[in-house]
């Protein structure tokens, strides 16, 4: 029994520790979720109540506590249904997402495989999109298309989006190093202030990345821009030494990338602004899309 106590001991010494990593994790991973999933404005909302609230708890204000104990439940009910796309990604992430999930990511060599192909399919002027999961399950997505499972190469991606194929139209979804399905349908952008000058490819690239942490690499019909969208954001007309640097840092690390700086190749915006080299006629008249 002399050991069961100092095991207890030890226990008793080391589970403060334990309680306030254990919190600051679980608090770290809440406040990453929220990002994701744009639902910061919920939490400032919230937080502008409560601060509210406390002042008028502290300098004893009764009208506006009873004011605001009367309000503050349809508050509540008003936020629950204006924030409902943003409560429903937050309900998705924990469902699908796993905090423990290793990062599904291809070699380098795989990697620049698929950017030696985005480069040609932009020079040939074909419409591409390719999908790469990071950490939330997108099985969903995966069966919505024609499962392939097989080994990363550049001529492979390029006869996928061939024009005409059966499969050009939809995207390609690479995970665990192979591609696993093409094909595949995207969700459209819930974003309200996207203009009609982006096509379908680029709205569902964000859509997809409004609704999983997934990066999206597409190719433009019309223009060959190669952009990549995540995080809710678009950054339009990279390099292809830019597009490589991203994609690399992004699914090393698997959690959200950093900005371009103003240093950068691209624009970012989140779907209203287009880029200055390009007027909306041009934009608008692209033809991308499943099945345009």
């Amino acid at each position: 029994m002399e050991w069961f106590q100092r095991l207890q001991t030890a226990y008793n010494l080391i589970r403060p520790v334990l309680d306030v990593a254990i919190l600051a994790f679980l608090l770290y991973k809440a406040y990453e979720l929220l990002v994701k999933t744009q639902a910061v404005q919920l939490v400032k909302g919230a937080g502008f109540v409560a601060l509210v609230y406390a002042v008028a708890y502290l300098f004893k204000l009764t009208t506006l506590q009873w004011l605001l104990t009367i309000l503050t439940p349809g508050f509540f009910i008003a936020i629950a249904i204006v924030f409902q796309p943003e409560l429903r990604k937050i309900i998705i992430h924990l469902g699908q997402g796993t905090f423990f999930q290793p990062d599904s990511k291809p070699r380098i060599g795989q990697l620049e495989a698929v950017i030696t192909a985005a480069e040609i399919l932009s020079r040939q002027r074909r419409g591409a999109l390719v999908v790469f999961p990071r950490r939330v399950n997108i099985k969903n997505i995966i069966d919505t298309g024609t499962r392939i499972n097989g080994e990363i190469s550049s001529s492979l991606i390029i006869a996928i989006f061939e024009f005409d194929g059966p499969l050009h139209d939809g995207a390609m979804i690479i995970q665990n190093g192979r591609i696993v399905a093409a094909g595949c349908f995207l969700p459209l952008s819930e974003q309200q202030d996207i203009r009609k000058s982006f096509g379908t490819r680029h709205r569902a690239s964000l859509g997809m990345s409004e609704q999983s942490d997934a990066v999206i690499l597409v190719v433009s019909e019309e223009t060959g821009a190669i952009s990549l969208a995540y995080d809710a954001k678009l950054y339009y007309d990279l390099s292809p030494i830019e597009v490589t640097r991203k994609l690399k840092d992004l699914l090393d690390r698997g959690v959200r990338g950093r900005r371009l700086d103003s240093s950068g190749d691209g624009t970012a915006f989140p779907g209203a602004a287009i880029p200055p080299a390009l007027d909306a006629q041009s934009l608008s008249d692209e033809k991308e899309g499943y099945g345009e």
